[in-house]
């Protein structure tokens, strides 16, 4: 099989991320989650004081910053999962948390952190191989992706599976409060000015709302096939 880039975009809380892990891990790619890379740099600003209580971001102070920014992605030994780290420092835990997820889409809408971002993303991907999940990988990031998702499901769906996401985890969480701020984050991701969520016009769409984890993968190995599998 030739080697291509898949592009998996999708609403917010749909298990885009999860999705994108397995699938690389089932045919052997590189997985980069870019969703944790605009969470990292949602959460430099907010220890840097650059977020406003209302949510106003300082973006001249951020902009200065932004060369001195470096997200990675380590394996943990012990779990087998890629983590997140920040200039050198495990952030993984503290990325997901609700005031982070509050101020993300906020920050991602910030053209020069795209621009940064982005240009990261394609130096990453540029041998394929890859597999990309966030809002606009297949019409950004890669709009030549041989293989592009673009997973959806409710709303209530969502709210549901990051609540028992952080509970999980050992994290407090509120489905109210979960449930409005992924209404928010949608119609942010859709209504930005820079690169907003859109299915790209090649994109399969998959709405995974009924579908188990299982199913998913299956579906998603059946499309990777049908593509890669063509020279």
């Amino acid at each position: 099989m030739k080697k291509i880039t898949i592009a998996i975009d999708g609403l917010s809380s749909c298990g885009k991320s999860t999705m994108a892990k397995m699938l690389a891990k089932e045919v052997g790619y590189i997985y980069v989650d870019t969703g944790a890379m605009y969470r990292a740099v949602t959460l430099f600003a907010m220890q840097n004081s650059m977020i406003a209580p209302d949510g106003h971001v300082d973006r001249e102070a951020l902009k200065a910053k932004m060369d001195t920014l470096r997200v990675e992605f380590k394996l943990n030994p012990e779990t087998g999962k890629a983590e997140t780290y920040l200039n050198g420092e495990n952030v993984e835990r503290e990325i997901r948390g609700m005031e982070v997820s509050a101020h993300v889409s906020s920050i991602a809408a910030i053209d020069f952190v795209r621009t940064a971002l982005v240009a990261q993303q394609q130096r990453m991907g540029q041998d394929k191989g890859i597999v990309m999940d966030g809002r606009d990988i297949g019409t950004v990031v890669f709009p030549d992706a041989e293989l592009k998702v673009f997973v959806t499901a409710s709303a209530e769906v969502r709210a549901q599976r990051r609540f028992d996401e952080l509970v999980g985890k050992g994290m407090e969480a509120n489905y109210d409060e979960i449930l409005r701020n992924v209404q928010e984050r949608d119609y942010k991701d859709s209504h930005r000015e820079v690169s907003p969520l859109r299915k790209a016009d090649d994109a399969i769409e998959l709405d995974n709302g009924q579908l188990t984890i299982a199913q998913q993968l299956q579906w998603l190995v059946d499309r990777f096939e049908e593509k890669a599998g063509k020279e």
